[in-house]
């Protein structure tokens, strides 16, 4: 166990892996599962999970590999403002939570962090093989366990 004196000590360690991964939340809600009022109108939730996030069988009870697809973080700072800034624009007044965890930091098993082909700063939290929704959802939460929290993260960003 290590102690560090200072913030810059801390930082330098953090250096030692390659970054952050982050997202923020509606306060009270789950950092990695969605609610109906976490979600826009016309979104499909299944037990928690967005539809859109991930590749589904067509009978939508198995959750199918995809490196393209998965939960959504962000690995840098201008990244994480953005998608900030629009969590505060479209959740009026709530408080908005960033969780966040070490890129390098132990994964439930078959799951994986994948840079996106399309946006710079974003990343997707995808799974290697096939898993049932449950499987899905028990390995979501036990991330979401893993994660530290900034709260009401209006004073950092």
């Amino acid at each position: 166990m290590e102690q560090f004196k200072t913030i810059e000590d801390l930082r330098e360690k953090i250096k030692e892996y390659e970054g952050y991964l982050a997202r923020p939340t509606r306060g009270l809600s789950h950092p990695t599962l969605y609610r109906k009022r976490d979600v826009q109108e016309g979104d499909v939730v299944i037990k928690g999970v967005r539809e859109n996030d991930w590749f589904f069988s067509d009978d939508r009870k198995w959750v199918l590999p995809h490196d393209q697809m998965g939960l959504s973080f962000s690995s840098n700072w201008q990244h994480l403002k953005g998608v900030y800034k629009m969590k505060e624009k479209h959740n009026s007044g709530a408080v908005i939570n960033v969780y966040w965890m070490l890129e390098k930091s132990d994964l439930p098993q078959h799951m994986k962090f994948m840079p996106d082909n399309k946006k710079k700063g974003h990343f997707l939290l995808t799974i290697t093989v096939p898993m049932t929704l449950y499987q899905l959802v028990q390995k979501l939460k036990l991330v979401a366990f893993r994660m530290s929290v900034m709260k009401d993260a209006r004073k950092v960003l």
